[in-house]
């Protein structure tokens, strides 16, 4: 008897060779014009999938999950670290698995917060528009005059995959490594490192010449840099966000930013994607991208293998690797 073929159903476009292999191994559906999918559309997926493959852009809430309890949902395997767009506790309540892709996108994350680091503290984006603007008018001693990062200290709040991938580069661009994390990493990962460790966050903020956030978007860190928190940092300091944009309280950023309380910042990410603050889109010393940072063709493949994986060994009736816990919000 031919063996059943997961029913898989794909919200958005993947790299061609991921989609060409979740044919070959699940009866699945693809998104090939790649429009993200309404709520009603997302919740039809949901009632016709055993396997749902959600990114970012989905919102994956209880209307979704109760649609998908009816229709026989099984699996929720997220295309992505991050999975502060899925309900997961009524996903489990409802007996649903919900799996992610943690740990492949740590070096592109992380390659990407040193450019925005060094594009901040050298004003590239301001030495850019001066090119393309055709305003330059040859070298002078005082013009485009950054700041050094060599000797400096960076501040860096959670240290999973992606924070020990900065800290890493960091180190070799002659960054003095500090960190904030719930745990205290191991005496030897701490020394290969030389990272410093700050149980205080406000104490650490208080001291660091450049801010940067690597912990996952959750209650509890919603907000995590608050406007409180934000006034503890020099104003000569700067911030970079490659994680997500609810972990900083966006408006306060742009409020101090604007009055030249803090020297600049540079966002992947944003509090209420796509929309960017106008206010934030107009200030120079900022550098801004639309989350790409994880945009590598070698980390969507990652990605892709995982999610396949994770659909796999649950198909195989085993636990999938990338499972998402309670414990994990």
């Amino acid at each position: 008897m031919p063996h059943h073929k997961l029913r898989v159903v794909v919200t958005r476009r993947l790299p061609e060779p991921i989609e060409t292999r979740m044919r070959e191994l699940f009866d699945v559906e693809l998104n090939h014009d790649d429009k993200p999918m309404t709520a009603e559309e997302l919740g039809a997926a949901a009632a016709r999938a055993e396997v749902l493959v959600p990114t970012v852009t989905d919102r994956i809430d209880q209307k979704v999950i109760a649609r998908g309890r009816e229709g026989g949902l099984k699996l929720i395997a997220n295309y992505g670290a991050g999975f502060d767009h899925i309900d997961v506790a009524t996903a489990r309540e409802c007996g649903m698995v919900v799996t992610n892709t943690p740990g492949v996108l740590a070096e592109d994350t992380a390659d990407m917060t040193m450019a925005l680091i060094l594009a901040v503290a050298r004003r590239i984006p301001e030495g850019l528009a001066q090119m393309q603007s055709g305003k330059w008018e040859g070298w002078s001693p005082t013009g485009m005059v950054g700041r050094r990062i060599g000797g400096k200290r960076l501040g860096v709040v959670g240290m999973g995959h992606v924070g020990q991938a900065v800290a890493r580069r960091a180190g070799g661009f002659g960054l003095q490594v500090h960190y904030h994390d719930r745990q205290r990493l191991r005496p030897d990962a701490e020394d290969a490192l030389d990272a410093t460790w700050w149980e205080s966050l406000d104490q650490m903020l208080a001291r660091v010449d450049v801010l940067t956030v690597h912990v996952p978007h959750t209650p509890a860190t919603f907000h995590l840099l608050s406007a409180r928190r934000l006034k503890l940092l020099k104003p000569s300091a700067i911030v970079i966000n490659t994680a997500r944009g609810e972990i900083i309280d966006e408006n306060a950023l742009t409020r101090m930013l604007m009055k030249g309380e803090l020297a600049g910042a540079g966002l992947d990410v944003f509090e209420k994607e796509p929309a960017v603050n106008p206010r934030l889109l107009a200030l120079p010393t900022v550098a801004l991208l639309p989350h790409m940072a994880s945009a590598t063709e070698e980390g969507r493949l990652d990605m892709g293998e995982k999610v396949i994986l994770n659909v796999k060994t649950y198909a195989d009736g085993h636990r999938p690797p990338d499972q998402v816990l309670p414990s994990m919000l």
